[in-house]
């Protein structure tokens, strides 16, 4: 087992290690939020939200849609659960190890 890639490794659960996409991934659960809105609810310069809006929609976790001269983010619920599977599947293995002996 222990040669075996791990599901925290997963380029998609690596995703949401950095606590500015997680802030973000929270704020877009709430609601449809543009990058002027989230850089102003987390802070952050609108620069470096826009870079990381980026990452989260190239792996898939938000989508867009145009609106006038602004663009909105939305988060794509599936994909979300395609990461809490990942770590449903860790949690049952945990419950069925069995310890190795000395």
């Amino acid at each position: 087992m222990l040669d075996q890639p791990s599901v925290l490794d997963q380029p998609s659960v690596k995703l949401f290690a950095d606590p500015l996409r997680a802030r973000l991934v929270t704020l877009l659960a709430a609601e449809q939020l543009c990058t002027c809105h989230l850089a102003e609810a987390t802070g952050a310069l609108p620069t470096a939200v826009s870079n990381h809006l980026r990452q989260l929609r190239e792996a898939g976790v938000v989508e867009t849609e145009p609106c006038g001269r602004y663009t909105y983010y939305r988060l794509r619920p599936e994909a979300l659960d395609a990461v809490a599977a990942q770590f449903a599947a860790l949690a049952q293995a945990a419950r069925t190890a069995p310890r190795r002996p000395c």
